[in-house]
């Protein structure tokens, strides 16, 4: 017996027929799917002859399910219980469909007996991957089109042959590879997608220096030493004859180990209805969640779960406000003093990050008779918040309040070391989360660990000022 909640279709009320689950029959392996699976209609010629039939009961078993499907919400939509007309017209249906699955068995029957036969005769390679295998989309047109095949093989029981490629067997333990456990392995196309969209637009992540791993951690050596230093590889000035100074580097083994990060996005029935939107909906949102939570951890991360942010820790230089500084105020000396305190090698690759609120004070600031704001020059995809003191401005909500120390930062993202899992994102499906809300779960799994490379700021030969990849002002109270 089919359960489900009053809100989805197919739950039993006064006046209205209970619909009985239907049973969709499986093609047997080399034999013509469904219409619109993979490998239809160039599997070989006697697919071609034979599925014809197949793909005409199949169309016919389609149009009966989306009849009765409109009657159900033409009494839904007008709040009222079925009539006796459409009860009789369901029954009508229902027989069809036990007719016509019955006729799907028998073809598909005659279909496995031919081939097995063709198989006997011709002389065929076998043991290579099937080719179905090879679409990062698995037949699929687009990700709406796969959720919705997921929601009808997890209501209906209706499992489309495309969401087999690539199962395990059936386990002991929820899986999302297997249909009965709740969860269906998703394409690695759309996944993808959404990955690229998680790295587009304001994200941190392609500035930093990053590294796919196939492990779950990755072990780097940490050299913090220094040119003009006395420690690690050094040269020496050497009169003629003398024997050479022999230094050594001096590393320290870094261990980085993936924190998983998961976007978990609810979706209702009446979305899953409509392909074009759901495609649209579920990877913007995943991606959105997936590029915020990741910027957060890149500059705020406590390293506790989730990245070591640079924002407090050791390698961060703060420069303190003027004397006598208004709250809540960016001056030019604020700007030019962070400008100066970041690593001179750095200073090519170095970004301004700020929160939107500091920017209308920068728009009209000057040294002297000169701006030190410029607008962008290249349109909107040339840093569109423009540009200070020559380096580009991107305004992000992961920094602080205006006035609060953070508002404004001076970073070279390049010196923040980030690993992530190999393949990018993983996505999986389950029904079972919000059942009984009618909706479906749709999860997204970004594996990462992120710290800045220096664990302190670099002391110069010449200054007292110490200088870092990582410059932040003070808080203006």
């Amino acid at each position: 017996m089919w359960v489900g909640s009053p809100h989805r279709p197919g739950a039993a009320r006064p006046g209205r027929r209970p619909e009985p689950p239907e049973t969709a029959t499986v093609p047997a392996r080399g034999s013509p799917p469904t219409p619109g699976g993979v490998g239809f209609p160039n599997d070989g010629d006697l697919n071609m002859k034979t599925s014809k039939k197949l793909r005409a009961l199949l169309e016919r078993k389609s149009e009966l399910v989306a009849e009765a499907r409109k009657i159900d919400a033409a009494a839904e939509a007008e709040n009222r219980d079925l009539t006796d007309e459409e009860i009789a017209r369901q029954e009508e249906i229902v027989a069809q469909l036990r007719a016509t699955n019955g006729a799907i068995e028998r073809e598909q029957a005659i279909i496995d007996a031919e081939m097995a036969v063709e198989v006997q005769d011709d002389a065929r390679i076998e043991g290579g991957a099937p080719r179905v295998e090879d679409d990062p989309r698995r037949g699929f047109s687009s990700y709406g089109e796969f959720c919705q095949t997921v929601m009808a093989a997890a209501t209906d029981h209706i499992i489309d042959d495309r969401l087999r490629i690539g199962a395990a067997a059936p386990s002991t333990y929820a899986g999302e590879n297997v249909g009965a456990d709740g969860g269906f392995l998703v394409p690695p196309e759309f996944s993808r997608d959404i990955w690229q969209l998680s790295v587009a637009e304001d994200s941190l992540l392609p500035l930093t220096d990053g590294m796919p791993v196939t492990g779950n951690s990755m072990v780097f050596p940490s050299d913090e030493t220094t040119p003009w230093g006395t420690e690690g590889v050094r040269a020496f000035w050497e009169d003629e004859a003398n024997a050479a100074t022999a230094t050594k580097p001096k590393f320290n083994p870094n261990t980085m180990r993936l924190k998983k990060l998961t976007a978990l996005v609810p979706v209702t029935d009446e979305l899953l209805s409509d392909s074009t939107g759901l495609d649209a909906y579920l990877r913007r949102k995943s991606a959105e969640s997936i590029r915020w939570k990741t910027n957060d951890a890149i500059v705020n991360g406590s390293g506790v779960g989730r990245p070591k942010g640079f924002a407090g820790s050791g390698a961060e230089v703060t420069v303190a406000k003027e004397t006598g500084q208004t709250a809540d105020t960016i001056t030019a000396d604020n700007v030019t003093k962070m400008f100066a305190r970041m690593l001179t090698g750095a200073l090519g690759r170095a970004v301004w990050l700020m929160n939107p609120d500091a920017l209308p004070q920068l728009m009209t600031m000057t040294v002297g008779n000169s701006p030190i704001w410029t607008p962008p020059n290249g349109g909107l995809q040339d840093t569109p918040a423009g540009r200070l003191l020559g380096r580009p401005i991107i305004l992000t909500e992961t920094c602080q309040t205006l006035g609060d120390k953070g508002d404004i930062r001076f970073v070279d993202l390049g010196s923040y070391r980030t690993i992530t899992k190999a393949g990018g994102i993983e996505t999986a499906t389950s029904m079972h989360l919000y059942f009984d809300a009618g909706a479906m779960a749709f999860r997204a799994v970004f594996r990462i660990d992120g710290q800045p490379v220096l664990s302190k700021p670099v002391t110069p030969p010449n200054s007292a000022n110490q200088r870092s990849a990582f410059v932040t002002l003070a808080e203006r109270a």
